[in-house]
C-alpha cells in the first residue's frame, strides 16, 4: 500500500511525486511513455532545441552587421534530430535518477483507475491512499475534412522530419503554430499562417501583438486571421490548403501542412465516466481548491485540469496537491504565472494586459520603453520591440508585458515583481546594472511613473 500513486510522469506528476516523498510519503509513479512527458519529449525542449538551431542561423544570415566574412553554409535537420534526441535523452535520464534518489518507485505501462485507491497496470493491482491523475494534454485535431491525410503533421510528427519541407501551411496561430512558424522560416521554408480568430496569440497585450505581427511580415511569413480552413486535399506532390477569409476564398499550397489548433486532455483509459469523476463539457477535470475531484481521494493537476496548460504551472499545482494532502496551506498564484513565447523576437508576459487592467476598472498607469535605446540591446543588433508595464492607480504593477531579445529571462523579475504587488517606486529605486537588457525593464516601470531617463518623456 503506497500513500501516493501518480498517473503520469509529465512536469506535474514528476515533481508531485519528488516532493510528496520529501514530505515522507510512500509513491508509486506510473508512465505509458518516457519520462518527462509532452513537455521534456514532444514540447519544450525539443522546440528549444530547433529554437537554437534557428537563431543561429538567423545569425548566420547577417554576419556582414558584425562585421565577420563568412563562406558558404548549410543545415541539416537530420543532424539538428540528432541533437535534439540527444538533449531529451540526457533530460529524461536525469528525471529517472531523481525519482529514483527521492526512492519513488517507478511503474511502466498504461493506467486504468478501477477505484478511488486502485490503479491497474497490465495485470498488476497497485493501492494507495490517494490518486493523483497528471497525465497532460495531446494534440487537438479540428473536424477539417483532410485532416487525416499523411501530410498533415500534428506538432508531434514536426520534430521528427528528416528535412525542412519547402514550404509549410500552419493551421492555428497560437502558441505551437507561431513558434513553428518562425523556426521553420529560420530553416528556409515558406511559411503561410491561417487563424481562424481576429488575430494570432489572442491572450497577449494587442500593443506587443501589433508590433509582433510587423516582424512577421519582415521575416517574410504569410499571415491570413478571421480565417476558416474549409478542406485539406492533395494535389499533385503537394497538399491544398482551401480555407475563406476576410476577402473570400483562399487557396494555400505547401509541401506540408501542420495542425495545431490546441490541445485537449489526454484522459482516455482511465474510466471516469465510470467513477463518477466530473468532467467540464471539453473533457477537463473538474477539482476543488486541494486539487481533489468529485471522488474523495482522487486528485488532479496539470493539462488534464486545464487551468493554465504551461509545464511550470502544472509543477507548481503538483507540488500544491501534494502539500495540501499533507496539512500545508499551499495555492498556486495563477495571477502572477509568467508565459514564454519562443518566436523571433521572444514574447513573454506575467499578470495584467492593458486591456485586462482597464476591463476590471482599474485606473491604468502603462510605461513602456523600446530596444532601440537600450545600450546592451544595440551592442547584440538585437533592438526590434518593446518593454511594456501596466501598473494601478495606487502605483501597484499588474502586469508586464516583453517583445524583444531574452524575453524569456528577463520574465523573471517581472514575475517577481507582479508576484510580490510590487510598487512602481520599488522597482524604479532597485538599481539594475549597466549595460544590461534589464535596464529596459527598468526604464518603463519609470515611464510608469512619468520619470523615464533615457526617453522622451509622453507625460
Amino acid at each position: 500500500m503506497k500513500d501516493l500513486i501518480v498517473i503520469g510522469g509529465g512536469p506535474g506528476g514528476y515533481v508531485a511525486a519528488i516532493r510528496a516523498a520529501q514530505l515522507g510519503m510512500s509513491v508509486c509513479l506510473v508512465e505509458k511513455d518516457s519520462l518527462g512527458g509532452t513537455c521534456l519529449n514532444r514540447g519544450c525542449i525539443p522546440t528549444k532545441a530547433y529554437f537554437q538551431n534557428a537563431a543561429v542561423l538567423r545569425t548566420l544570415a547577417r554576419l556582414g552587421d558584425y562585421s565577420v566574412e563568412g563562406g558558404e553554409f548549410s543545415f541539416d535537420l537530420a543532424k539538428a534530430r540528432e541533437r535534439k534526441n540527444k538533449i531529451v535523452g540526457n533530460l529524461a535520464a536525469g528525471v529517472q535518477q531523481l525519482l529514483k534518489a527521492n526512492h519513488v518507485q517507478v511503474i511502466s505501462g498504461e493506467a486504468t483507475l478501477k477505484d478511488a485507491g486502485t490503479v491497474v497496470v497490465g495485470d498488476e493491482e497497485i493501492h494507495g491512499q490517494k490518486v493523483l491523475i497528471a497525465t497532460g494534454s495531446i494534440p487537438s485535431i479540428p473536424p477539417i475534412p483532410g485532416a487525416e491525410l499523411p501530410g498533415v503533421l500534428t506538432s508531434d510528427e514536426m520534430l521528427d522530419l528528416d528535412t525542412p519541407p519547402r514550404s509549410l501551411a500552419i493551421i492555428g496561430g497560437g502558441v505551437i503554430g507561431m513558434e513553428f512558424a518562425c523556426i521553420f522560416r529560420s530553416f528556409g521554408c515558406e511559411v503561410t499562417v491561417l487563424e481562424f480568430q481576429p488575430s494570432i496569440l489572442g491572450n497577449v497585450d494587442q500593443e506587443i501583438l501589433k508590433r509582433m505581427g510587423l516582424y512577421l511580415r519582415k521575416q517574410k511569413i504569410t499571415l491570413h486571421t478571421g480565417t476558416a480552413v474549409q478542406e485539406i486535399s492533395h494535389q499533385g506532390d503537394s497538399w491544398l490548403v482551401t480555407a475563406t477569409g476576410k476577402k473570400g476564398e483562399l487557396k494555400i499550397k505547401a509541401d506540408l501542412v501542420l495542425v495545431s489548433t490546441g490541445r485537449k486532455p489526454c484522459t482516455s483509459g482511465l474510466d471516469l465516466d465510470a467513477l463518477g469523476i466530473n468532467c467540464s463539457d471539453n473533457g477537463l477535470i473538474k477539482v476543488d481548491d486541494n486539487y481533489e475531484t468529485s471522488l474523495p481521494g482522487v486528485y488532479a493537476i496539470g493539462d488534464v485540469v486545464g487551468k493554465m496548460m504551461l509545464a511550470h504551472v502544472a509543477s507548481e499545482e503538483g507540488i500544491a496537491a501534494v502539500e495540501r494532502m499533507n496539512g500545508l496551506s499551499s495555492n498556486v498564484d495563477y495571477e502572477a504565472v509568467p508565459s514564454c513565447i519562443f518566436t523571433f523576437p521572444e514574447i513573454s508576459t506575467v499578470g495584467l494586459s492593458e486591456a485586462e487592467a482597464t476591463s476590471r476598472g482599474l485606473d491604468v498607469k502603462v510605461g513602456k520603453f523600446p530596444f532601440a535605446a537600450n545600450g546592451k540591446a544595440m551592442a547584440m543588433g538585437e533592438t526590434d520591440g518593446l518593454v511594456k508595464v501596466v501598473a494601478d492607480g495606487d502605483d501597484v504593477i499588474r502586469g508586464i508585458h516583453i517583445l524583444g531579445p531574452h524575453a524569456s529571462d528577463l520574465i523573471q523579475e517581472a514575475a517577481v515583481i507582479v508576484r510580490n504587488k510590487m510598487k512602481l517606486t520599488d522597482v524604479i529605486n532597485t538599481i539594475h546594472p549597466h549595460p544590461t537588457l534589464g535596464e529596459a525593464l527598468h526604464e518603463a516601470v519609470m515611464d510608469a511613473a512619468g520619470r523615464a531617463i533615457h526617453l522622451a518623456s509622453r507625460h
